[in-house]
């Protein structure tokens, strides 16, 4: 992304939009807009679903099996997007190129399906990590907005990525912070009253973020082009009217936060990019939703920032203290992710005496913002994702079948004498498979019955209790009849295929949608009963958490 701007663009550094004409600043995120839809028009509807909020979906509803198509055009079309001026960030991109890169390599290596759910948390904490150079915001963001949930196990391998991520920034661009801040710290406790004040107006901000984008994505069901184009135009006229909110913007947030840019063009840019960068993302812009975020927040910072240096110069803070604070809050409130914001805040100003008025601020934004707008985290609206976020359905997750399934079982014929019948009891199984391969007319892909070994232990005393006693035996009793095990009295379950690479919550939907109550674990789903490795009941679920 910037050797081409710093090549394209006047001046130095790569986000000098500004210097264009204002002719080519309405131009370029229209023609950059007419390329992506030239560029997704020829991938299907699915392969069209990028960003962080596609990475979600995916670990959510689809055990974290991210496609390469989508990957692809994330990486072509988020370059297309921030070279042609839209307002847009970098980071949702790599988010979403860091996941599918970790989960595309667990699919080469066929790892199951829960080792896939720690890879995608891996690739998106190395992402962050990279991306600012904060590789413990980049855990904690992970673990916060993406797995939604905090584990010991997920922990380890997600911080190894995290620190693998931030190494190899440092050695490819250096080990320069992402943005050039100064030394701040508040100036008096004074300051406590007008930073929870702060943190309303933040809140206020992302409300109007979070809403105007739920009502954007109303748009969402029409045709990809035409809504391409709008966001192309609505990206041309802010560049003509304000030219700093283009491209990702960060020269513009040091410019507040070195206190050089004044009320007006802060509160202009406030407007314009919040406006912006909502529409064009919901529209289907393939960019970054952070970048965005932090801006606004920073410049929003400035405003308070003069106006409280303009109310008390003596007890406030430098401005560069109130864009801090505040971009940590305005990422807080839109991501629902106030611990990632936080941590951030300090790993980019290595300077603690920051947490505390970023936790008050972070909090009363939170509280404003979820109050007010009624809405969760900006990746999070228009999602309905059920139970996944429920503590079982977690827990169930993370564990893959193998290590709860049942060996213990053996194949016989529907039919059987006494004797392969207690041959097969003398080896102690609890489960019996049984084999109706000779059936005259076979149902296409019905599963196969299982019978517990008990059942038919009780059945077999029975009919030996019958010979004892002397009684009449009839024709079920005959010793000369084979054992039916489809017959016999005794639970019988169809035993389901489940691949080897499933957890424990698919294999439990699996049987609520089928009313089942057993699943065979398989090389494959489709595999045959050659293939078998265990058996898995909803008993063995239900002992696993309970």
């Amino acid at each position: 992304m910037e050797q081409p701007l710093a090549v394209l663009l006047p001046g130095d550094g790569s986000e000098s939009f500004e210097t264009l004409p204002a002719e080519l600043r309405f131009v370029l995120p229209l023609a950059g807009a007419l390329v992506i839809a030239a560029i997704f028009h020829f991938a299907g509807n699915q392969a069209q679903q990028v960003g962080v909020g596609h990475v979600i979906d995916r670990y959510q509803q689809h055990q974290a099996h991210l496609p390469a198509h989508n990957a692809l055009l994330q990486f072509i079309g988020g370059i297309v997007a921030v070279v042609s001026g839209h307002s847009v960030g970098r980071e949702g991109p790599a988010v979403h190129l860091g996941a599918a890169s970790s989960s595309l390599l667990g699919q080469y290596f066929q790892l199951p399906n829960n080792s896939l759910r720690i890879l995608v948390g891996c690739g998106v904490a190395s992402a962050i990590a990279a991306s600012f150079n904060t590789p413990l915001a980049g855990v904690i963001f992970a673990m916060e907005v993406v797995l939604m949930e905090y584990t010991i196990t997920g922990f380890i391998p997600i911080i190894l990525a995290a620190v693998c991520g931030a190494i190899t920034s440092r050695l490819v661009f250096g080990d320069t912070p992402a943005f050039d801040i100064p030394s701040l710290q508040m100036a008096s406790m004074l300051e406590l009253p007008y930073l929870a004040l702060c943190g309303i107006v933040v809140g206020l901000a992302c409300t109007a973020m979070l809403l105007l984008h739920n009502f954007a994505l109303r748009w969402q069901s029409r045709p990809l082009a035409p809504r391409l184009i709008i966001a192309g135009l609505i990206a041309g006229a802010a560049g003509v009217l304000v030219p700093q909110v283009m491209g990702i913007g960060y020269d513009t947030l040091e410019l507040a936060m070195l206190g050089k840019a004044g009320f007006g063009l802060l509160a202009a840019i406030v407007g314009a990019k919040l406006i912006t960068s909502t529409l064009t993302l919901a529209l289907g812009i393939p960019g970054g939703s952070i970048g965005p975020t932090l801006v606004i927040g920073a410049c929003i910072g400035g405003c308070l920032g003069i106006i409280g240096k303009a109310f008390s110069p003596a007890d406030s803070a430098l401005i560069g203290f109130y864009v801090l604070i505040c971009m940590g809050a305005m990422m807080a409130g839109v991501l629902n992710a106030p611990l990632a914001a936080l941590l951030a805040l300090l790993e980019l100003t290595y300077n603690p005496g920051v947490l505390l008025p970023a936790m008050l601020v972070i909090v009363i934004t939170c509280i404003t913002t979820r109050l007010l707008s009624k809405q969760p985290g900006l990746f999070m609206i228009g999602r309905d994702f059920g139970n996944a976020h429920s503590p079982v359905a977690q827990a169930l997750n993370r564990v893959g079948v193998t290590s709860a399934m049942s060996g213990n079982y053996l194949t016989r014929k529907r039919h059987l004498d006494r004797h392969a019948v207690r041959a097969t009891l003398d080896n102690r199984p609890e489960w019996i498979l049984i084999d109706d391969s000779g059936k005259t007319n076979p149902e296409a892909d019905e599963p196969p019955y299982i019978l517990r070994a008990a059942d038919l232990a009780r059945y077999l005393d029975s009919l030996e209790k019958v010979d004892n006693n002397g009684d009449t035996i009839s024709e079920e009793h005959n010793t000369e009849n084979p054992i039916d095990l489809l017959e016999i009295p005794g639970e019988r379950w169809r035993l389901h295929p489940v691949d080897t690479r499933a957890t424990l919550q698919e294999v439990r939907e699996l049987l609520r949608d089928k009313s089942g109550n057993a699943a065979g674990v398989r090389d494959g789903p489709a595999g045959d009963a050659s293939s078998l490795k265990g058996i898995i009941t909803l008993e063995h679920i239900d002992r696993y958490y309970q």
